[in-house]
């Protein structure tokens, strides 16, 4: 009998072990898959009419009134420079944030599903994209046979932009 390989993976957990998970949405921005923490999503809505907003920051779509409440709304693919020719259609979602006591509406491609991912396979991003303009992005996971950006909705928007925000 030969000796059993060492394994570098996920061990099995011990008897009363806890695993720390990560519950995130996953969503497409033209064929990249992202994912957010769960808690950081109010609510996921079917695209509405958007009302254009003059002198807006070029991602920002415009205005919605949801349920009486005028929140703004931004295009996901247009802040993070997510190229793609895909038109929204039945499958793009709004995904309502709050950010700093502010509701936000992110325009995305679609909605995946939800993931419990253990916090032991997130890895911090790589130094390549970890550069002044990629502060929003928290990790990256590895799933099966893809990659998994997770994004922290905190860090989308400057300080500079969340102001300009605040006056629409």
């Amino acid at each position: 009998m030969s000796k059993p390989e060492k394994y570098g993976g996920p061990q099995p957990l011990k008897t009363g072990e806890k695993v720390e998970e990560l519950q995130l949405v996953s969503f497409l921005l033209g064929n990249e898959e992202f994912g957010a923490d769960i808690l950081m999503i109010q609510e996921i809505i079917r695209m509405v009419p958007i009302t254009r907003v003059p002198n807006a920051p070029h991602f920002v779509e415009g205005i919605i009134n949801l349920r009486g409440k005028v929140i703004p709304v931004i295009d996901l693919r247009k802040r993070l420079n997510v190229k793609t020719d895909q038109e929204p259609n039945r499958n793009t979602r709004i995904m309502v944030v709050r950010l700093d006591g502010k509701t936000t509406g992110f325009i995305v491609d679609a909605v995946s599903q939800v993931l419990r991912i253990p916090t032991s396979i997130i890895e911090p991003p790589p130094d390549v994209v970890a550069g002044v303009d990629a502060e929003y992005i928290a990790g990256v996971s590895k799933l099966e046979n893809r990659l998994l950006i997770i994004l922290d909705f905190n860090k989308i928007l400057s300080t500079k932009e969340a102001k300009e925000l605040a006056k629409l």
